[in-house]
């Protein structure tokens, strides 16, 4: 976590991307899953903060892209080939997705955790991505950034301090 580095900040259901001189930051992880898709030769990356697996389910009006995992993720992609990332070079690491509440019960609508993070996987799939490090799951939020410079993904949890995928 160098400071030298300009930070960029995500919000929920909210996605930005960086370049080498940038460290890019989502708080808040519970359910949600922070996506990232980075290239190591042009040191570019993006974050992507997921709120809910599927767009599907939007009601009327102005759909919030950033804040599904199937339109989230595509959008990550255009962005960061935008700024001239090469879609080979490209390999993605994710966190969040925590169970934060038990629920008594198979109701599969609570478990919004774990979905979105099957959400984030199918749509990294389809667009035929590498997820190479994942810290997904659980019962503790996340506070994640990556270092464009070097795609580490570092993330911090009450629980577990700081780890780096």
């Amino acid at each position: 976590m160098i400071e030298e580095q300009s930070l960029i900040k995500v919000g929920m259901a909210d996605l930005n991307v960086g370049g080498p001189y940038h460290l890019i930051r989502t708080t808040g992880l519970g359910s949600c899953v922070g996506v990232t898709l980075y290239d190591p030769v042009k040191k570019l990356a993006g974050m992507a903060h997921v709120m809910l697996p599927s767009s599907d389910i939007a009601r009327e009006g102005q759909l919030n892209i950033a804040k599904f995992a199937d339109t989230a993720v595509p959008e990550l992609l255009r962005k960061l080939l935008e700024l001239g990332a090469m879609r080979s070079r490209l390999v993605a690491k994710m966190a969040g997705g925590s169970q934060m509440f038990a629920f008594a019960g198979g109701n599969d609508t609570m478990r919004i955790g774990p979905r979105n993070v099957e959400a984030c996987k199918e749509a990294l799939e389809r667009l035929e991505i590498p997820l190479i490090a994942e810290d997904t799951g659980g019962s503790t939020g996340r506070t994640i950034e990556i270092a464009c410079s070097t795609g580490i993904l570092y993330i911090r949890s009450v629980q577990k301090g700081v780890k780096e995928l």
